[in-house]
């Protein structure tokens, strides 16, 4: 069974493609540590089905999963249209 993290932050590049805008994603361990890997990691985890990731949005539950655009791959939430807005629209992880 797949273990389960909320993404809380992430941190963009300065590339105006939606679709390639996601650089990392972040969030908080239960211990109160922080976290905070690439896209790249974060793709291969869901796609190995080891790490299963999501966001909230208004109380609900946003699974985050990996889209294709123009043969790249990416981040976004089931909830999103093409775009990653729901992620996009998180705030900046600490480096």
């Amino acid at each position: 069974m797949a273990k389960r993290a909320r993404i809380r932050c992430v941190n963009k590049t300065d590339r105006k493609n939606p679709h390639e805008r996601i650089s990392h994603v972040g969030g908080v361990n239960k211990d109160g540590t922080k976290w905070r890997q690439t896209e790249e990691t974060t793709i291969g985890e869901i796609e190995d089905g080891s790490w299963e990731y999501y966001t909230h949005e208004d109380e609900e539950t946003a699974k985050v999963i990996v889209a294709k655009h123009n043969g790249n791959k990416y981040l976004k939430t089931e909830n999103d249209g093409l775009q990653p807005d729901n992620l996009l629209s998180l705030p900046e992880c600490p480096k």
